[in-house]
């Protein structure tokens, strides 16, 4: 076992190479400390979402806040503006945080790259701890990749590489690997608090910032929390408040009610909000799974006309344009589709339509999953927006009602037995490689992460639940989601997937209407512990 010489810090994963040079005392005191002043506000936020979720089981509705009309009300305040790199955002690249995909993001001709902990990572130890390796090489442009046919990899010569921005582990995660007095660390602590301090200072002599993502908030009180650990953060190491900046996902349902609120408590770190769509659509669900009026159609045709997801994106630009902040489009997850040149213009002309949509509707950035897709997304946005971003497009227009966010009917949408058969497979292939440690799967040409596999078991539960029928009339029962379960994971090889037969079971748990947890990621993450114990042994 690594021995910590912090007190009270217990570090319980191998810790090998260079790792060490991560997890030094003086980084690990910084963790501590952070999470000592801030788990417990973490604990009562995380007791609030059930709490809420009981309410609206109860009958209670979403609506705006009338404790913070004041705030949405006043047209006067303005958050930070733009800091150095992230002025112009027109595309951002998105990846896990391995050493070879971390480069090619980086020299892949995007403005950003959001380097992610959370999603697209699966939360090995190895995987968190030689991810902040990769962080600290990353900032300090030292990094470098030799695979093991002789391929090497390093930045681009010419130093035009991308801004890059951090996404740490959500709330709701903990990291077993590391104890802080008895209990487990926060994981976005933990993950913040390790790039913050190894790589705060340099990446501002590099000339950005210590730039995050925020993903899975649910209120404004969480943000609040981000800002205090931020503060806190500053002023231990000595570097001016407003430093960090923070762009925050709105991927629940909750936070589209309190978006002003949200960019109000990071205002002087705040670097916008993005159209998180994918969880945004899994959040919808799972807020609203007990009740039959929500139940959505097959996830392909849930697409961004459906109302409440309209409604969603058209608030979101107005909120961050009158607060003079970056609205952020959503993930084009397709991928370049090899030998079949037609399907792959077909892919490529998805992801350009949807692109313009974006940039027309106003967005000042979108995300993509592969390098090959920045060129189209640039070149959308290079048209349409000769400007570095269009916080001067206002959409005063813009009225968004609780009832439009809440508006889940969806023109044309069918649940068929081939949507029931996708979002099995999609579970099943993308759980049993999260399990083995790959957190960002291709799936079927589309590039899914942990948000995808969500609606995917969530749909279920929900069609399951309330015995939704297939377009063909058929019922789906426990038992009919069982047996297309049974037949999914026939079609796999288990010598390719080693975890199949434990995604099996947890997917199964999942699908008979009865048991619903709060996330994958948490049901799933005691494997990988074990997994990750038996490999020290």
């Amino acid at each position: 076992m690594f021995q910590s010489s912090v007190s009270g810090v217990q570090v319980l994963g191998r810790v090998v190479g260079k790792q060490a040079e991560i997890l030094t005392p003086e980084a690990l005191g910084f963790v501590a400390k952070l999470h000592r002043l801030f788990n417990p506000t973490r604990k009562q936020l995380l007791a609030a979402r059930d709490e809420q979720y009981r309410r609206i089981q109860s009958g209670a509705s979403l609506d705006f806040l009338p404790e913070t009309a004041h705030i949405r009300n006043d047209a006067t305040w303005r958050a930070a503006r733009p800091a150095p790199g992230l002025v112009d955002r027109r595309v951002e690249i998105t990846g896990p945080v391995d050493r070879k995909m971390v480069i090619n993001a980086l020299n892949s001709g995007a403005r950003t790259f959001m380097a992610d902990f959370e999603d697209s990572s699966a939360p090995t130890w190895f995987n968190l701890v030689d991810g902040q390796l990769n962080m600290r090489d990353a900032v300090r442009r030292t990094i470098s990749f030799t695979s093991p046919q002789g391929k090497v990899y390093s930045l681009r010569a010419d130093g035009k590489i991308a801004t890059l921005l951090v996404r740490p582990r959500g709330w709701h995660m903990e990291e077993a690997h590391v104890l802080v007095d008895g209990e487990r660390c926060s994981a976005s602590i933990f993950d913040f608090g390790l790039y913050f301090f190894h790589n705060a200072r340099a990446t501002l002599a590099a000339g950005f910032g210590p730039y995050f993502y925020l993903p899975k908030m649910e209120s404004y009180l969480e943000a609040r929390l981000w800002n205090d650990i931020f503060n806190v953060a500053q002023d231990e190491l000595a570097i001016p408040r407003g430093t960090v900046r923070g762009t925050v996902l709105i991927e629940t349902i909750t936070a589209a009610f309190q978006m002003d609120e949200i960019i109000y408590e990071l205002r002087e770190h705040s670097a916008g909000l993005n159209c998180g769509r994918w969880d945004y659509i899994f959040s919808v669900i799972k807020k609203f799974r007990h009740d039959p009026r929500y139940i959505l159609p097959d996830r392909a045709d849930v697409t961004m006309k459906a109302p409440f997801m309209d409604a969603y994106v058209r608030l979101l630009i107005k909120t961050c344009h009158r607060r003079g902040v970056h609205a952020m489009g959503g993930m084009a997850a397709q991928i370049p589709i090899k030998g079949d040149a037609k399907a792959n213009q077909a892919a490529m002309d998805k992801v350009r339509a949807d692109k313009r949509r974006e940039v027309l509707a106003g967005h000042d950035g979108t995300w993509v999953a592969h390098p090959a897709l920045v060129p189209i997304a640039l070149d959308e946005f290079d048209c349409n927006m000769p400007s570095p971003n269009q916080f001067h497009v206002r959409r005063e227009d813009v009225v968004v009602t609780a009832a439009d966010l809440l508006n889940t009917n969806v023109a044309g949408g069918k649940i068929t037995e081939g949507g029931v058969r996708d979002n099995i497979s999609v579970g099943l292939i993308y759980m049993a490689n999260w399990l083995a440690g790959s957190g960002c799967v291709p799936i079927h040409n589309l590039m899914e992460d942990a948000a995808t596999a969500e609606i995917s078991r969530s749909q279920l539960y929900q069609w399951v639940r309330h015995g939704a029928r297939t377009a063909d009339g058929t019922v789906i029962t426990p038992e009919y989601a069982a047996r297309i379960l049974r037949e999914e994971a026939a079609k796999l090889d288990r010598k390719s997937y080693p975890a199949l037969d434990l995604a099996v079971d947890r997917m199964g748990s999942q699908i008979t209407g009865t048991r619903y947890d709060d996330f994958l990621t948490t049901l799933c993450y005691d494997a990988i512990v074990k997994t990750d114990d038996a490999a020290k042994l």
